[in-house]
């Protein structure tokens, strides 16, 4: 089931800043900090899940069976990228539907074309408004609970313009969309004309390298925006550190001091082996060719 505290926090103004996780491990760190919801990136997760571009590449099922884990995993709701809803207003409602049985909060559909691409990337290009917003009036119908948040973006900014992608998202907004996400506004003042002119909580992409300014949430507060997500955060961070360390292993054929690990007991704690040695210590394996644990 969705988590109601992100539509009760949203509603009682509250800014909502989330992370991008893309696999378990990066969910896990994510779930320990002090952030009130989690991103599911679609770019971050077809990338370690496929190690190629997200660009319509991971079907509906790839993406549902990481998605409900890390969903399982964590604490925290989970907002989470289905690009373009996987197909038309059919699936549209298979997608809602198995997102919300999965135990997802808020799900993201975009009005791309498919194959999709990267929201900050070039060459992308987008469905009839109007069709799109039939999308969002299907997933708003076929929800089960309005805890379960619909969050419409549109990607007409870059090829349209921004009038384009303002009308859009005030079209997604009259469909029912609880969030609007225009994606890839390029300066300051343009994502303070979104926020004045669309009369609904909307969400910021912060994207390190990407087409829009990076900003603080009290700054993006401060325009209008209620949330802001993170997607590459996680896996930028990891990039660098992987290619540090291997670097590093690569030089000196062992791992030195010049880079920083996280300990490994830490980590046998992050991923649950102190339950597991507490089940092992309960109920010991005993076999003929297996030592008696319960005499160590």
């Amino acid at each position: 089931m969705a988590d109601p505290t992100l539509r009760k926090k949203l509603e009682a103004g509250e800014f909502i800043l989330a992370p991008g996780i893309y696999d378990l491990i990066s969910a896990l760190f994510a779930d320990r900090g002090d952030f009130p919801a989690l991103y599911v990136t679609g770019y971050g997760t077809v990338a370690s899940h496929l190690g190629l571009p997200d660009a319509g590449l991971a079907t509906y099922s790839e993406m549902l069976g990481r998605i409900a884990q890390m969903v399982k995993r964590t604490t925290k709701p989970v907002i989470a990228d289905a690009d373009t809803g996987y197909g038309g207003l059919l699936n549209v409602r298979h997608t809602v539907q198995g997102y919300e049985d999965a135990g997802v909060t808020a799900i993201q559909i975009e009005d791309q074309e498919f194959p999709k691409k990267c929201g900050h990337t070039l060459g992308r290009r987008v469905i009839a408004a109007e069709d799109m917003a039939r999308k969002i009036a299907v997933a708003v119908d076929s929800r089960r609970s309005e805890d379960f948040l619909i969050i419409a973006r549109t990607d007409a900014r870059t090829t349209l313009g921004l009038d384009e992608a303002i009308r859009r998202g005030k079209l997604y907004a009259e469909a029912g969309a609880d969030i609007v996400f225009v994606e890839s506004p390029e300066s300051v003042e343009e994502m303070t004309r979104i926020a004045s002119e669309i009369d609904r909580p909307l969400v910021a992409n912060m994207v390190q390298g990407g087409r829009t300014p990076m900003l603080s949430a009290e700054e993006l507060a401060a325009i209008g925006y209620r949330m802001a997500i993170h997607p590459a955060a996680g896996f930028l961070a990891t990039g660098a550190a992987l290619s540090a360390a291997y670097a590093d292993l690569a030089a000196h054929g062992a791992m030195t001091d010049a880079v920083p690990l996280h300990p490994f007991s830490d980590f046998n704690t992050l991923v649950g082996f102190e339950d597991v040695w507490a089940f092992e210590k309960r109920f010991p394996e005993v076999g003929p060719n297996m030592q008696d644990r319960t005499q160590e």
